[in-house]
């Protein structure tokens, strides 16, 4: 795993869970990862999108085809058969397909052209497998709730069980998610981390407050992936 927190990352965020969780029923899972997808398919539609361009031009000033022919020739600019411009192009179009996705493998420029609203979705439905198979359901009270943060997207997802859900608008998260965006963007994941879970802890405090009988039910633990 590259970029994984520090011990002390860990260990600043572990205690943030377990405070929070001093004044509430609620059960917080954190999670955080580098990335939560490889957008293979984004290169992909970028590639494809790049030859249909090609097509396009070809189409629009077929001249430049006629050129490369000749060019292929040896400078003679003579009559060929369209065939001919048709293998070219296929050539051409066959060049700029492997070019961009050469181009794309490199990651930081893959995620900066990948749109924000498509990073969002892989986000969000990455959150959604892992609050599944981690956190929902696992409380008694169905009180567990996930903070989800994917560095490389700098996108997180907070994902809730069945009573919190029935309780609490989303709206109520918004100062626990502005707190950890604005931090991450910076690149201080812990930090950020460290913040949202003190706003999450306050919001569950006023709907679900502590009880005698509260067990710990859920690792207060950093999960890194």
């Amino acid at each position: 795993m590259t970029n994984a927190l520090a011990p002390a990352d860990h260990a600043a965020i572990a205690a943030a869970v377990a405070q929070a969780e001093t004044g509430t029923n609620g059960e917080i899972v954190t999670i955080a990862t580098e990335r939560s997808d490889a957008y293979h398919d984004v290169a992909l539609h970028y590639a494809i999108a790049a030859v249909l361009a090609t097509t396009t031009l070809a189409a629009l000033f077929p001249a430049w085809i006629d050129h490369l022919v000749g060019l292929a020739r040896g400078g003679w600019a003579t009559e060929h058969e369209p065939t001919i411009g048709f293998l070219a192009l296929l050539i051409v179009q066959a060049a700029v397909f492997l070019l961009v996705r050469l181009l794309l493998s490199w990651m930081p420029l893959r995620l900066a052209l990948t749109p924000r609203a498509t990073k969002a979705r892989r986000v969000r439905r990455r959150a959604v497998q892992y609050f599944k198979v981690g956190a929902e359901r696992r409380t008694q009270a169905r009180v567990g709730i996930l903070l989800y943060v994917s560095r490389d997207e700098h996108v997180a997802e907070i994902v809730v069980d069945q009573a919190i859900h029935a309780a609490v608008p989303n709206a109520a998260w918004g100062e626990a998610m502005a707190a950890l965006v604005d931090h991450l963007r910076d690149g201080r994941t812990a930090d950020g981390m460290v913040a949202a879970i003190g706003r999450i802890g306050g919001v569950l405090a006023g709907q679900f407050p502590k009880t005698g009988d509260d067990l710990n039910e859920l690792p207060d633990r950093l999960i890194e992936l």
